[in-house]
């Protein structure tokens, strides 16, 4: 009887370690998110990234500016779709696909997006 309290409480221990850290997690990635914004919206305004078709950001030419917030960016928006795949038992791929969706219905007029066929227009 002892071991299974023990068990249960390791269980319940554990359960409640991974609830505050992928709280955590996510807080850290929505600060990370909102800290790179401003500079994410000037390199688009300047036509130096876009938003691809998968959910990513895009270098539109050979001026790497800012090569690892792009790289940070796109690492943070790949663990959120994980997660979100994860919980709705999809790919990941079809998450970023559905979030490039929404991507190209936000970005600013004259922002760069890549529509489902791979081509680069401006909004």
């Amino acid at each position: 009887m002892k071991n299974r309290n023990f068990v249960v409480w390791i269980l319940t221990f554990t359960i409640i370690l991974f609830a505050i850290s992928s709280v955590s997690f996510a807080q850290d990635i929505k600060a990370r998110f909102k800290e790179r914004l401003p500079k994410i919206i000037e390199l688009k305004s300047q036509g130096i990234i876009g938003e691809n078709n998968q959910g990513y950001l895009e270098f539109l030419g050979s001026t790497r500016q800012m090569q690892d917030l792009v790289d940070a960016e796109n690492r943070d928006r790949r663990s959120v779709y994980e997660g979100i795949a994860r919980q709705q038992g999809t790919t990941v791929q079809t998450v970023g696909q559905r979030r490039a969706l929404q991507l190209k219905d936000l970005a600013n007029p004259g922002d760069w997006v890549q529509d489902d066929a791979g081509r680069w227009y401006r909004k």
